[in-house]
């Protein structure tokens, strides 16, 4: 009987306790969401371009593999207090019913770091952009438990020092690969590979006289990273300016010059696949041809291959077909120092 006594003592003792407890997480909650998407005091770090896959910082600052936001769930999405059901990514643009798009800003979304953490994000709003109609930009926060502070995880720099993200439908893995991962996909940011060749117009939800873009977006990936052996690994430098021309000709190369291009200075670089280079000339941070070749024996060898337009090979990829690269590019090598041009659109 004594037991019996104690133990209700003990549960009603606690109970104002627990209550506190649930209260003060409820209300902590509540408060964190509702400084999302504040206006954020500038930073004064400079945030490196051109080897970034996603575009977004990262928790060790030379891994491309820690980014702080990797991938999203599209049926984890809730505004105020709702959960919103049948999100879906259609043309690049997050949809749901009897929502439009506008009506996204104020979303809270879970995703997942590159290490497979949890994160929290916030939609704080969404533009069209001014040059293209048919894309739509989103202003996105991660929430960082160590500070305690919501923040753009979009990587800044000096030409783009507010960047926003594209919803992009798949997910990439830390060897530059992507896949369809069904519910998931990417906030691929502004100043990332992903996101410069849907900006470019090569947009993988696209098609060109019915055949999808979806791989030749990914190869540009490859190539605007020189990722020449298709394992992640960037050969580029900072702004490292570049001229690309594709299969589809949806850009060709550029002939005449201009402030952030002199293509009298510039030479053929390499061939692009998704899976990488089919070949290539010479490196563009002006590493010895030697060096790739050594990273992945496996996947190249030396070897001329003469293609149309002047552009030539000097390394070949092993047991590579016939069927034309989907990308070529022109660069002028080493890159030049940080500011003395730019990648454009």
């Amino acid at each position: 009987m004594n037991k019996h006594i104690l133990a209700l003592v003990y549960l009603l003792s606690s109970a104002p306790a627990l209550a506190t407890d649930m209260l003060i997480k409820k209300t902590e909650g509540a408060r964190r969401r509702a400084s999302a998407c504040q206006t954020q005091a500038p930073q004064r770090n400079t945030w490196p371009n051109g080897t970034r896959l996603w575009g977004t910082t990262r928790k060790v600052a030379d891994q491309e593999t820690s980014s702080v936001l990797a991938s999203l769930d599209l049926s984890r999405v809730s505004l105020g207090s709702a959960a919103l059901k049948g999100v879906r990514i259609e043309d690049g643009r997050l949809v749901a019913p009897a929502l439009v798009n506008e009506r996204f800003a104020g979303a809270m979304l879970q995703g997942t770091a590159s290490d497979g953490q949890p994160v929290e994000v916030a939609l704080c709003a969404v533009e069209t952009d001014a040059d293209d109609p048919s894309l739509v930009w989103y202003r996105i926060q991660v929430w960082n438990a160590e500070s305690a502070t919501w923040a753009n995880p979009c990587t800044a720099t000096n030409r783009v020092p507010a960047p926003r993200a594209l919803a992009v439908p798949g997910i990439w893995d830390e060897t530059g690969a992507r896949r369809d991962l069904p519910g998931k996909f990417t906030f691929a940011c502004e100043n990332g590979a992903i996101a410069k060749c849907i900006d470019w117009g090569y947009k993988p939800w696209a098609t060109k006289e019915g055949r999808s873009l979806q791989d030749l977006h990914q190869a540009c990936t490859r190539m605007v990273r020189a990722d020449y052996c298709g394992d992640g690994r960037s050969h580029t430098q900072e702004e490292n300016p570049i001229d690309m021309y594709d299969e589809f000709k949806l850009l060709t190369r550029t002939t005449q010059a201009s402030r952030s291009w002199d293509p009298t200075k510039a030479s053929f670089e390499a061939a692009w696949t998704p899976e990488g280079a089919s070949c290539l000339a010479r490196t563009r941070d002006g590493q010895a041809i030697e060096t790739i070749l050594a990273q992945c024996p496996e996947r190249f060898e030396p070897g001329t291959k003469d293609l149309d337009g002047g552009d030539r090979c000097t390394v070949l990829r092993k047991g590579g077909s016939d069927e034309p690269a989907l990308l070529r590019n022109h660069t002028y090598g080493k890159a030049p120092q940080v500011g003395s041009s730019t990648w454009g659109r």
